[in-house]
């Protein structure tokens, strides 16, 4: 398909150098400056005005053409400058192109034709316009007329905020309340992060704001609901502020101390400028191949107890399943089998002497390995 596009479709419908000048576009001009010559600055002035209302290009010469052509894996943009029955004329051909070739159906559904300056494409997450603006002038000229112009969809924003709402209200997320306030921070960010950063190429991307006070107070509900506080202290906790190129900007941190020196572990969410960036480029690292975060790891590299909070040399207490932890009975259960229970895991990081500790009561021989 490629191949047919650039060598056969583009070479026959491209046409022309330039657009040829709008006759009266040159009517007007070749008026204002009769009028200048003169001194008539108040004809001068209604003629500039006019000058700048009317295109200087002729948009219907039918010596100009020009097709674009762009792929990523199964979707395509074609990018035409001509008429709408041309435009019909090429959506036929490579549909035919695909019939007899390829063996593939062109999806009539998903095959539109679009006016960029009265609607918007849709390629690979972004609508796609073109801008016209008389008054928007730079150095003199309307810069924006005629320019490609990329928007975050308004469905995107919607669908997305809607994973972290019930009831029209932000909502916390119950299955991450058993996890540590590390791991809470860091998939939140993480996910804020990955849109934001794909969006920030779009000129309306501040439209992200909705995106970042649903996600910013669903977080927050649900680190208070698993500490049993309320948002606005929960929020105090952790809010902190970040440089960025753009000046300071509020964010959120959960922090893990290290010891033995190192740098604690710091887990973010926000702080980047919802500022449009025409050579944005995509900060995350590249997913490896384990899926979830390695809490355990995470919590290992803290080199803290987790009964004592004491740091240094730990060790991983772990039992052989979680309901061994409910035939105890709350009153019977020890405080490191609490723990345990409520965080929902099976493991708990320890130092040696309530590791000791742990393994001299009785329940202890019970439930573990």
């Amino acid at each position: 398909m490629d191949v047919f596009v650039e060598q056969v479709l583009i070479p026959e419908y491209n046409r022309g150098s330039e657009r040829t000048k709008n006759p009266e576009y040159r009517k007007v001009q070749k008026a204002l400056t009769r009028a200048r010559e003169r001194g008539d600055r108040v004809e001068a002035r209604l003629l500039h005005q006019r000058l700048r209302s009317l295109p200087s290009k002729d948009f219907h010469d039918p010596r100009y053409r020009r097709l674009r052509y762009c792929r990523y894996a199964d979707d395509t943009l074609l990018g035409f400058t001509g008429p709408k029955s041309e435009a019909e004329e090429i959506k036929q051909r490579l549909g035919q192109f695909l019939h007899d070739k390829l063996k593939l159906e062109l999806s009539e559904e998903k095959t539109l034709i679009t006016h960029a300056r009265t609607d918007a494409a849709r390629f690979l997450g972004y609508e796609i316009t073109i801008q016209h603006n008389d008054k928007a002038i730079t150095n003199g000229q309307r810069s924006s007329n005629a320019t490609v112009r990329l928007r975050v969809p308004v469905k995107v924003i919607k669908d997305k905020c809607a994973l972290y709402m019930k009831r029209g209200q932000p909502a916390r997320r119950t299955r991450l309340m058993n996890s540590d306030d590390y791991t809470i921070v860091s998939i939140y960010g993480a996910e804020y992060r990955g849109l934001v950063q794909y969006y920030l190429l779009a000129s309306d991307v501040y439209r992200l704001n909705r995106l970042n006070w649903v996600m910013e107070t669903s977080m927050l509900k649900t680190l208070a609901g698993k500490h049993r506080s309320t948002v606005s202290k929960t929020a105090a906790k952790h809010k902190a502020k970040v440089d960025t190129p753009h000046g300071p900007r509020t964010c959120f941190e959960a922090v893990v101390e290290c010891a033995d020196g190192r740098k604690p572990l710091i887990a973010r969410y926000g702080g980047i400028p919802l500022r449009w960036q025409r050579k944005a480029v995509l900060q995350d690292r590249q997913p490896g191949r384990a899926v979830g975060p390695k809490e355990l790891v995470t919590r290992l590299l803290a080199s803290r107890c987790e009964i004592c909070e004491r740091s240094g040399n730990v060790a991983v207490h772990h039992i052989r399943k979680l309901t061994d932890l409910d035939k105890l009975g709350p009153a019977d259960r020890p405080a490191w089998a609490d723990i345990m229970a409520k965080r929902r895991r099976k493991t708990l990081v320890v130092c040696p002497h309530c590791h000791d500790d742990i393994h001299a009561g009785e329940p202890a021989a019970q439930l573990t390995e």
